[in-house]
């Protein structure tokens, strides 16, 4: 039975943001199952089934009302990294988001515990999707690129890569692709000084999805390095393409990764992920394992295993 869901995210039409691009694939999916979907700011009385609101603070205001005039309707709130690791521990009106929902959606099973006792019955685990690309650039022989993919602000701590490629030995044929738009005229000014002093960086800014997915398709390693995530999309996108990762040990890495994964380093080390870097590019079996273990979690970002996570959750709601 088709449903018309209003899908609110805070990401206004033409972001290139997490939050954006994350609506855009749920609307997609949903469409594909059959449902009428319309992708908005805000809820302002729009007549739907089901309201499916991203991010819980600041898409509180949409819950309220749409609780407010339909309380017995399904109500669905997506939990972002802010919202979890943030604003769920300080914010009430976040918290009252996640207790007006019908279903909670997290991004990977660490985010669960991160709930109110009482509100974890209700969440479901929906693992962020993306296509194998078709076939690309191979990596470069005379240089070891890796990729940095996200805007740059200061959850992102994104200069960090850059940084721990200074301290790499003369030898290292390590390169730094930054990929992401600065978000303040300042983390503008810092790339492009980082970028004229460091001749192992090199930020290409924003660019189209498909570029993005090229270079990060003809890079050795994703790293990333924020301080928070509620289950980042640029691994998925890096399972895809079977480019291993390295990442700073979050919950929200954690999470996808598993607990165990050799290619973690901790929040804002630059020092251990330099070594990291080292060993990835040097170590034939170090970056093997990282490539194996990677290749097993392939299956979790496959774009059929997100659909059929979508069908079962309404399919729960309309029971």
């Amino acid at each position: 039975m088709s449903v018309k869901v209003c899908l609110v995210t805070p990401a206004p039409p033409g972001s290139r943001k997490g939050n954006r691009i994350t609506a855009l694939r749920w609307a997609r999916i949903l469409r594909d199952l059959g449902q009428r979907v319309a992708v908005a700011e805000e809820y302002r009385g729009q007549r739907c089934d089901l309201l499916l609101a991203l991010h819980a603070l600041r898409s509180a205001p949409s819950v309220e009302r749409y609780r407010s005039a339909h309380p017995g309707a399904p109500l669905i709130v997506a939990l972002t990294g802010t919202d979890l690791y943030g604003t769920l521990h300080t914010h009430p009106e976040a918290r009252r988001a996640v207790d007006l929902a019908t279903r909670l959606i997290v991004l990977q099973p660490l985010g669960v515990a991160e709930l109110p006792e009482a509100a974890r019955s209700r969440a479901r685990v929906i693992y962020q999707s993306a296509p194998a690309p078709r076939q690309g650039a191979a990596p470069r022989r005379d240089r070891f690129e890796v990729c940095v993919l996200g805007h740059l602000r200061p959850v992102k701590d994104p200069f960090r890569t850059a940084r721990a490629a200074r301290l790499l030995p003369q030898a290292s044929r390590l390169r730094v692709l930054h990929v992401g738009a600065a978000l303040s005229p300042q983390m503008a000014e810092q790339a492009r000084a980082e970028a004229a002093d460091n001749p192992r960086y090199r930020w290409l800014g924003e660019l189209p999805r498909g570029r993005a997915l090229r270079v990060l398709g003809r890079s050795r390693l994703l790293v990333l390095t924020s301080e928070l995530e509620g289950g980042a999309n640029a691994i998925s996108e890096a399972l895809a393409a079977s480019v291993p990762v390295l990442s700073s040990r979050i919950a929200g890495s954690v999470g996808l990764l598993g607990a165990d994964y050799p290619g973690y380093f901790p929040v804002g080390d630059t020092a251990a992920l330099a070594r990291l870097l080292e060993r990835a590019e040097s170590d034939a079996g170090f970056y093997r394992a990282l490539q194996e273990w990677c290749a097993c979690l392939r299956p979790l970002v496959d774009p059929e295993r997100e659909q059929q996570s979508w069908a079962d959750l309404l399919r729960e709601l309309g029971r």
